[in-house]
C-alpha cells in the first residue's frame, strides 16, 4: 500500500485548490437539510411531519435541478450557473427565517431547484483536471472529502442553532452558500480540458448516452444511498431503544471514519472493482445487522459495510465519467447526483415505517435485501452496450 497515487493526483495543476474549495463549499450545502428541520421544529414550534415536508420539498428541488444545471453547464459554461444559483441562495436563506410555513416550503423547493451544484460540478471538474488513468484515485479522494464535509456540516448546524437561534443559523448557512459560490466563481475550474472541448464541441443527443446500462448504474447508485441512509436511521433507532442516544455522534462518526479508511485503501489500489460488486457487498453486509443485538457490537458490525461506502460511490462516479461523452458529462453528473439524492429521500420514510411497525431487525434486512434486488436486476442490463454508438456497432 502506498500514497504515491494520491501524490500524483495532487500534483496535477489546480487539483489541490479544487479539492480544498470543494471540501469547504460542501459544508453549508450539507447543513441545509438539518437547518431547515431545526427551524421548523424549534423556531416555528411545529412537528417533525411539517419539518419532513419542508425537507422533502428541498430534496425534490435538488433532484429536479441537478440535471438541468449540469445540462446548462455543458452548453453555456460554469460561470452563468454559479451566478444564478448563488444569487438564488442569497435571496432565500436570509429571508427564510421570516417566512410562514407554506411559503417556506415553496421557497425551499425553489431554492433546491436553484441550489449550488457543488457535488456534480466538482466531480465534473475533477474529471477535467486529472488524467484518465488517475481519475479513479481522484474520485476516491473527492469521496473521502465528502465524508469529512458530512461530519462537519450537521454538527455546525446543531451548534449554531443551540448557540444562536434557528433564524440566525439560516442566515449563516446562506452566507456560507454565497461564499461557496463566490469561491467557485473566483476559482473558475474548467469542466472540460481544451482537447475535450475541441473534440466534443457539439452537443450530444441524450439518446446516444442515456442508455439502459447507464440507467442501471444510476439505479444501483440510488440503491447504495438508500441502504446507507436506512442503516444510519436504524442505528439511531437502536441507540434510542437501548437508552444510548448520547453515543449517536460517536457511532455515526465511526461509520464515516470506516468509509474514509476504505476510500483511502481503495484509491491506492492499482485497479478498481465494479460498483455493482461493491454496492452488492454493502447491501449483503447490511442484511444481518439487525441480529447483532447489543449496540456496542453493532458499532463493530457496521465497519465492513462502512469500508465499502466511499469506494462504491466513487466507483459509480468513475463509471459515469467513462461511459458518457465529455460534452454531456455535466448533465450525466447531475443525474448521478439526483440518484444519490432520491436514494436518501426515499429511504427515510420507508425505513421509518418499517422501524415503527416491525422494528430495526427488519429495517436492516429489508434495506439490504432491497439493495441486493436492485443490483441483481441491474447485472444483465449493465452488460448491454453503454452508448448508442456501441450498440450500433454490435448490431
Amino acid at each position: 500500500m502506498t500514497v504515491e497515487p494520491y501524490r500524483r493526483v495532487l500534483a496535477n495543476p489546480g487539483v489541490r485548490a479544487l479539492l480544498l474549495v470543494g471540501l469547504v463549499a460542501r459544508i453549508p450545502v450539507i447543513a441545509t437539510g438539518l437547518t431547515l428541520t431545526l427551524h421548523v421544529v424549534n423556531g416555528m414550534n411545529l412537528g417533525f411531519l411539517q419539518a419532513g415536508l419542508v425537507g422533502a420539498a428541498s430534496t425534490a428541488g435538488v433532484a429536479v435541478g441537478a440535471p438541468a444545471a449540469g445540462r446548462f453547464v455543458d452548453r453555456h459554461g460554469l460561470r452563468p450557473v454559479l451566478v444564478v444559483t448563488t444569487a438564488a441562495q442569497l435571496v432565500f436563506w436570509p429571508s427564510a427565517a421570516f417566512l410562514p410555513y407554506w411559503p417556506l416550503a415553496v421557497g425551499a423547493f425553489v431554492a433546491g431547484v436553484l441550489s449550488l451544484p457543488v457535488f456534480s460540478v466538482l466531480r465534473q471538474c475533477v474529471a477535467a483536471a486529472v488524467p484518465a488513468e488517475q481519475r479513479r484515485t481522484g474520485f476516491t479522494l473527492d469521496s473521502m472529502l465528502v465524508e469529512v464535509s458530512y461530519m462537519i456540516g450537521p454538527a455546525v448546524a446543531v451548534s449554531a442553532t443551540a448557540a444562536l437561534s434557528s433564524g440566525w443559523t439560516m442566515v449563516l448557512v446562506g452566507l456560507g452558500l454565497v461564499g461557496s459560490g463566490v469561491a467557485l466563481l473566483v476559482l473558475d475550474p474548467p469542466t472540460r480540458t481544451d482537447e475535450e472541448r475541441e473534440r466534443d464541441e457539439a452537443a450530444v443527443p441524450r439518446r446516444q448516452w442515456l442508455t439502459p446500462a447507464l440507467l442501471a448504474l444510476l439505479g444501483v447508485t440510488l440503491a447504495a444511498t438508500f441502504v446507507l441512509a436506512a442503516a444510519e436511521l436504524s442505528v439511531v433507532a437502536v441507540l434510542k431503544a437501548d437508552s444510548a442516544t448520547r453515543w449517536t455522534g460517536l457511532v455515526i462518526g465511526l461509520m464515516a471514519l470506516s468509509s474514509l479508511v476504505g476510500g483511502f485503501l481503495y484509491g491506492a489500489l492499482p485497479r478498481g472493482f465494479s460498483p455493482l460488486v461493491m454496492i452488492g457487498g454493502i447491501a449483503a453486509l447490511t442484511v444481518p445487522l439487525g441480529l447483532v443485538g447489543d449496540w456496542q457490537w453493532l458499532c463493530l458490525a457496521l465497519v465492513p459495510s462502512g469500508l465499502l461506502c466511499a469506494p462504491a460511490l466513487s466507483a459509480t462516479v468513475d463509471a459515469v465519467s467513462r461511459w458518457v461523452p465529455t460534452a454531456a458529462r455535466g448533465e450525466a453528473m447531475g443525474l448521478h447526483g439526483t440518484a444519490l439524492t432520491l436514494g436518501i429521500a426515499v429511504s427515510g420514510p420507508v425505513t421509518g415505517v418499517i422501524i415503527d411497525d416491525w422494528g430495526t431487525d427488519w429495517s436492516f434486512a429489508v434495506a439490504g435485501l432491497g439493495g441486493l434486488l436492485i443490483v441483481a436486476l441491474a447485472v444483465p442490463v449493465s452488460r448491454l452496450p453503454r452508448t448508442a454508438v456501441a450498440a450500433a456497432g454490435t448490431a
